[in-house]
């Protein structure tokens, strides 16, 4: 709810930012024209292209990334299932006096990386859940290389242990994931192209004599919607767009290891 609440002081911040620019930019209009009407709009017109084309384009790459590594982060989960998956069946090759112990701990392990996932991030909640489930991933790899090499037929190390092996390196790249945003400096430029083209907006509104309100309201609002989406798709896991319901499989997954 915090970072909801940030981002919605942000947007909203955005929004008054460009809706106050674009009525300096009109009063900056008028003056000009009331001095020299004949030159006022002249040669801006390529200023403005370009500063609406960088903007554009800008917000069309991050909320296109933003899209991408949303979509992304939902299909690591998937893959973080089928691995926990493949290597919990791939047990069934181990002695079966081995096999107790390490699908109670399989099954203790998945439990901590939902608790992780499903507790607000920042919380110890989830802190004490991702130690509990990282010290759970030794003491998971230590008895399956035990279970191993008692009795076990050549080809159960090559079937078991990469599965294994498969499930914690997954661990880590949604981890990178979840830190994989783009670097600050972009989102202050876009902020600062929107802000730059609702001062443009407003000189090029400075002809007509009323002011356009839904002009006004609307390129203000949309801007600043859009920005908050894009802030909103890059940290799924605290915005009100999430992917949680991506969780379902780990959860499905969970309830079938009987």
């Amino acid at each position: 709810m915090a970072f909801t609440f940030t981002t919605s002081l942000i947007a909203m911040a955005l929004f008054l930012g460009m809706l106050g620019l674009q009525e300096v930019g009109r009063c900056l209009g008028r003056r000009q024209l009331d001095r020299d009407p004949d030159s006022a709009r002249r040669n801006l017109g390529a200023l403005e292209g370009a500063v609406f084309g960088l903007m554009g384009l800008l917000m069309a790459f991050t909320f296109s990334g933003a899209a991408s590594r949303f979509d992304g982060r939902r299909q690591l989960v998937a893959q973080e299932a089928n691995a926990i998956g493949t290597a919990y069946l791939r047990l069934d090759l181990l002695p079966v006096v081995a096999q107790p112990a390490i699908r109670e701990n399989f099954r203790r392990y998945l439990d901590a990386r939902l608790a992780h996932f499903q507790n607000p991030l920042e919380s110890q909640a989830s802190k004490a859940a991702l130690e509990s489930a990282n010290h759970l991933q030794g003491v998971i790899w230590s008895e399956a290389v035990a279970a191993c090499g008692k009795d076990s037929q050549a080809p159960v190390p090559v079937l078991v242990l990469p599965a294994v092996n498969e499930m914690i390196d997954i661990t880590t790249t949604r981890a990178m994931a979840m830190n994989q945003h783009p670097p600050r400096v972009v989102y202050v430029m876009l902020a600062l192209l929107s802000l730059a083209s609702a001062l443009l907006a407003g000189h090029g509104m400075a002809e007509g004599r009323a002011r356009s309100w839904a002009h006004m309201l609307g390129f203000a609002a949309l801007s600043s919607i859009t920005i908050f989406l894009i802030l909103d798709l890059e940290y799924p896991r605290l915005g009100l767009i999430r992917v949680d319901a991506a969780d379902q499989v780990l959860v499905d997954l969970r309830a079938s290891m009987k």
